[in-house]
């Protein structure tokens, strides 16, 4: 082989060398860029899709805090649509697309814990959102949940006037017993309702408007329409359907919800529901937003999480808990309207014009 040949070969091999290595460093520094390779991605998973709150107020707020605590932040979002088994896939999804902080809203808190635990065995920090997860949570955001049931229960009380007696039977609906706060919710309502009145038929409704429905009317055979003085129902998802059901018999009774969704303001100044509990959005979409960007970053949550709250299966974790407020005709201008939830137009459609019109919202 010619001395001119070999120094060909060579240099061939030395640029054809150089390529291969400036491809795997292009490689390794697209990786780099991917979730898992130390990049701050925040993963965001909430319950379900009928509940009209999440993804028309928790889901948006909490990204816009995010973006704005970390402006180099990504956030993956997924929605469980009110499947459990869906849920646990999607953390197992977080895992993989390389989550370093899950912001976890659980379907079914105590089935939910497995994934809690696998996500925290690959070192992901939980973030429990509204209801707390069984497992090894980080912290958890949300209400004073049993004093919302009280607020129900006693807002239940102050529509039913002189007709809240012992002797008074009213249909009770309780929320999904998967959800720990359902149990909040009741065993408040219950501290304020028990030897007022009389629950005469008392029941899930599974957070859901259909389940609610059937579960009143079958509570208005049983026990009578004239016998029923009144309906708690844990939210408003659940009252659309109750009222509906309660239209249907005939029957004009005081009913309660939760969580001040847009037909349940419309609902109140038609004088078809009495009372709804507002929780605002934003203080607890930003209270969680903080966090998670607190344990991205490796900082104490506690300034924060300024007390804590013990899960189904006995963990201890820095709380944060909000207070809510109930609304009644009153105060809807005091507080949906003021926190700018809803603006007076979309509340006040054509439909129930007069109704703001008489209450002094136009």
């Amino acid at each position: 082989m010619t001395a001119l040949r070999r120094r060909v070969i060579v240099g061939t091999a030395v640029v054809s060398m150089a390529l291969a290595l400036a491809a795997c460093g292009k490689a390794g520094d697209k990786k780099s860029d991917s979730p898992g390779s130390g990049s701050k991605v925040i993963g965001i998973l909430l319950p379900d899709t009928v509940t009209a709150r999440y993804e028309r107020f928790d889901r948006p707020l909490m990204e816009a805090k995010i973006k704005e605590l970390c402006s180099d932040c990504t956030v993956t979002y997924g929605n469980a649509a009110g499947d459990a088994s869906k849920q646990a896939q999607q953390v197992n999804s977080m895992i993989t697309k390389g989550v370093k902080v899950l912001v976890l809203d659980a379907q079914d808190s105590v089935s939910i814990r497995s994934s809690v635990q696998a996500a925290v065995n690959k070192g992901i920090k939980v973030v429990a959102y509204d209801r707390l997860a069984q497992g090894p949570v980080s912290a958890y955001v949300s209400y004073d949940n049993e004093k919302v049931g009280e607020l129900q229960g006693q807002a239940l009380l102050d529509a039913l006037g002189p007709k809240a007696t012992p002797q008074s039977k009213i249909v009770m609906i309780n929320g999904d017993d998967a959800d720990p706060n359902a149990a909040q919710f009741k065993a408040g309502a219950h501290k304020i309702l028990d030897g007022k009145v009389t629950i005469a038929y008392e029941q899930s409704g599974l957070w859901k408007d259909t389940v609610a429905n059937q579960k009143v009317t079958a509570a208005i055979t049983s026990v009578g329409a004239k016998n029923i003085v009144g309906v708690y129902s844990a939210n408003d998802t659940m009252a659309g359907g109750i009222a509906t059901a309660l239209k249907g018999a005939g029957m004009h009774v005081p009913l309660t919800g939760q969580d001040a969704d847009l037909a349940a303001i419309q609902r109140i100044l038609a004088g078809t529901q009495s009372a709804t509990v507002y929780k605002a959005y934003k203080p607890e979409a930003d209270a969680t937003a903080e966090i998670a960007v607190d344990l991205l970053q490796g900082k104490d949550v506690t300034s924060v999480a300024d007390t804590t709250a013990t899960s189904g299966s006995g963990q201890s974790v820095p709380a944060k808990l909000l207070t809510a407020v109930s609304v009644t005709t009153a105060n809807i201008k005091d507080t949906v309207v003021k926190d700018g939830m809803y603006t007076l137009a979309q509340i006040c459609t054509p439909d129930f014009a007069q109704a703001c019109k008489a209450n002094g919202l136009q």
